[in-house]
C-alpha cells in the first residue's frame, strides 16, 4: 500500500512481510525531515451557527408548505415522505456541535485533517477565503470531480500555513460562491 493512499499518519498493509525492519509506530507523528516545516492548530470543522425559534419556526412553515403542494398538485407521497426525512435531518445536523480537530500542515507531505493525509499532488491550487471574522483555506483538487477541502484556521497560523502552501501549490483568488452566500444566509 502506497502512503498516499492511506488515512492515518503510517499505516502497516497487512498483507506485507512483517519483519522487524519495516515496522512503524502508529503512536507517533512522522518524524521531520531535514527542511521540513510544520505548523499544527486546532479548528472547528464548520462554523456553527445559532437559529433562533423564529428560524425554526419559519422552516416548519417551509416544510408544511412543500408537503402540502405535493398533497394538492403533485399527488405522490414519495416527495412528501422524502421533504419530511430532508427535513428531520437538517434539525438533527444543525443541532449537531462541531468537534475541534487537530490540523497539521507538512511541506513536504501535505495537509493532515485528524490523522487522514490529504497530499499536496491532488491540489492544483490554493485560496483563502474570509468569512465574516473566519478565515479558511480552500484547497482546489486537480480532479474534476473531486469536492474541495476547506479548513478553518486561527489568524496567527495565517501566515505560517500561507507561507507552506505558496511553496507547493499556486495560490488563486477565492470568494463564498452563490451557494455558500445562500446557505451561510439561510443559517445552514
Amino acid at each position: 500500500m502506497k502512503p498516499e493512499e492511506t488515512d492515518t499518519y503510517w499505516r502497516r498493509d497487512t498483507d506485507a512481510p512483517q519483519d522487524e525492519s519495516d515496522q512503524v509506530s502508529t503512536s507517533q507523528p512522522p518524524t521531520l525531515e531535514k527542511g521540513e516545516k510544520t505548523v499544527t492548530w486546532n479548528a472547528q470543522e464548520y462554523i456553527h451557527l445559532d437559529k433562533t425559534p423564529v428560524w425554526y419556526i419559519l422552516f416548519f412553515i417551509v416544510v408544511i408548505g412543500l408537503v402540502a403542494v405535493d398533497v394538492f398538485l403533485l399527488k405522490s407521497w414519495t416527495f412528501s415522505v422524502l421533504v419530511i426525512v430532508m427535513a428531520v435531518a437538517l434539525i438533527v445536523y444543525s443541532r449537531r456541535p462541531p468537534r475541534t480537530i487537530v490540523y497539521g500542515l507538512s511541506s513536504l507531505q501535505g495537509l493532515y485533517i485528524g490523522e487522514r493525509l490529504y497530499h499536496f499532488d491532488d491540489f492544483k491550487s490554493f485560496g483563502i477565503i474570509q468569512d465574516g471574522e473566519h478565515n479558511s483555506i480552500m484547497l482546489i483538487p486537480i480532479k474534476r470531480f473531486s469536492p474541495g477541502v476547506s479548513v478553518y484556521f486561527p489568524e496567527e497560523s495565517g501566515e505560517q500555513i500561507v507561507d507552506i502552501l505558496g511553496q507547493r501549490l499556486p495560490m488563486e483568488e477565492l470568494k463564498l460562491d452563490i451557494i455558500d452566500t445562500v446557505v451561510r444566509k439561510l443559517r445552514l
